[in-house]
């Protein structure tokens, strides 16, 4: 099975920026889409961004459009998420999830990471 591994969380102050990475651990892609998504202690996982398999096409949350971009290279199965302009309220578990479409429901994903911790301080 395929599995995903985040890298790139820490600690930034407000207006900073981070850049995310997420690859597979173990398997590989073949025409999967791929998602960002976030979730806080007691709050449900929320979408942030995706992108097709082809790199195409990708897709942002109102709240960081213009802000993150979501980007992907198919020779290293790797997505590329670079957050800029960190608010607060973008602290979070990020999560990289793949799948065989383009959804903002989290349920719909296939597989998923581990995590990596996002935290912005004001």
């Amino acid at each position: 099975q395929v599995q995903l591994a985040e890298s790139g969380g820490g600690l930034v102050q407000a207006g900073g920026s981070l850049r995310l990475s997420c690859a597979p651990s173990r398997g590989v892609f073949y025409r999967y889409a791929m998602g960002w998504f976030r979730q806080v202690p007691g709050r449900e996982r929320e979408f942030v961004a995706a992108i097709s398999w082809s790199g195409g096409v990708t897709y942002y949350a109102s709240s960081v459009k213009g802000r993150f971009t979501f980007s992907r290279d198919k020779s290293k199965n790797t997505g590329y998420l670079q957050m800029n302009t960190l608010k607060p309220e973008d602290t979070a578990v990020y999560y990289c999830a793949a799948g065989p479409v383009v959804v903002t429901n989290y349920t719909s994903w296939d597989t998923w990471g581990q995590g990596t911790q996002v935290t912005v301080s004001s």
